[in-house]
């Protein structure tokens, strides 16, 4: 898997195996500003696992994009997003990008996203939600993208064959609804209206909750909403606290794990039951992104960790719920790419 060290502007590729547990196998430089953190930030690698796109955060003002080939780690291009280019996603053929620039540029405004056409990073279209984007991710169909606006406490539904936001929903609590499309969130955040949810990460289910239900965390209000997107309500809400941030399913759409930002924890929800399977402890604070295997067996954690301390990658074993390995890597590690299962010693191999 790769993680990007925020604060160290360099891009971990970390491997993991039982007998050996999780080890850097290599570390490579990103960014252009000599004397500034360019910040990478968000991960995706894509569904043939031969290029790797980062997320460049901090720009002058904008971001970039970057894309690697991965296994071989060497940079093939760049492209200049919009301000603070944050999480991203591929679509399943890996032929689009979508990014959320979560905009941190003076007072808070609405922002976009970038839709890049991801063999020559051609952005495609910037389509303006509300204030602070945040989370991308893709439906199983392919036909939808859904992301949150932290300070405007909106989930956003994007069509991908209009270019377009095809549903808005309010996830205040006590006013949960659908929005007029136009509604960019500016005007709660203009009259000091504080976030109630203040949601960071949106999941679509899979399996037999694919392309009907998506997840989103609420980091203020400490729950997890499962949204019914086909008739836009919530149908069940999680209690985690903790601050939840992230979260990843496991492929057969049973279980969900959340990081707990706020609390250095995980917590594993079972979809079927609504129970709550485990809590653990992470190995160092501010817990952020999460991975699972494709077999469902491990999830990979990445720990920002405090002030001037290295964070960490923990592994969880997925049938006892045990902390099963940690690794040191750089300083403020965030989103995490699973790249490839296969021989260890080959790194370049599929």
């Amino acid at each position: 898997m790769y993680v990007p060290n925020e604060s160290s502007d360099l891009i971990s590729r970390v491997v993991f195996d039982l007998e050996r547990g999780a080890r850097v196998e290599h570390e490579f430089p990103i960014g252009i500003m000599p004397r500034d953190t360019d910040g990478p930030h968000g991960i995706a690698v894509s569904p043939d696992g031969e290029f790797l796109y980062v997320t460049v955060a901090h720009g002058t003002p904008d971001g970039w994009l970057w894309k690697f080939r991965a296994g071989a780690d060497s940079l093939v291009g760049r492209t200049a997003l919009g301000r603070f280019p944050a999480t991203l996603t591929t679509t399943p053929d890996g032929q689009l990008l979508v990014v959320a620039n979560f905009n941190l540029h003076g007072d808070p405004a609405p922002s976009d996203l970038s839709i890049v056409y991801a063999p020559d990073l051609r952005e495609l279209a910037r389509i303006r939600t509300c204030v602070t984007p945040h989370g991308s991710r893709i439906s199983a169909s392919g036909r939808f993208h859904y992301s949150v606006c932290s300070h405007s406490d909106q989930v956003i539904e994007t069509s991908l064959s209009a270019y377009a936001i095809s549903e808005r929903f309010s996830v205040r609590p006590g006013g949960e609804r659908l929005l007029d499309l136009a509604d960019d969130g500016a005007s709660a955040v203009a009259i000091g209206t504080a976030p109630g949810c203040y949601p960071t990460w949106v999941t679509p289910g899979v399996g037999a909750r694919a392309d009907r239900f998506v997840y989103v965390t609420c980091n203020v209000a400490g729950q997890v909403l499962e949204l019914d997107v086909t008739e836009w309500r919530v149908t069940r809400r999680f209690d985690t606290a903790g601050g939840p941030y992230n979260m990843a399913m496991t492929p057969d759409g049973h279980r969900l794990v959340v990081t707990l930002r706020g609390a250095q924890a995980i917590i594993i929800l079972d979809l079927v039951s609504g129970e709550v399977l485990a809590r653990e402890g992470t190995s160092q604070p501010f817990a952020h992104g999460v991975v699972i295997s494709p077999d469902g067996r491990f999830a990979f954690v990445t720990n920002e960790g405090l002030g001037s301390v290295r964070g960490t990658l923990d592994v969880f074993d997925m049938e006892d719920y045990r902390r099963v390995g940690s690794v040191e890597l750089q300083h403020q590690p965030g989103g995490i790419g699973l790249w490839t299962v296969g021989p260890v010693d080959a790194p370049d191999s599929r």
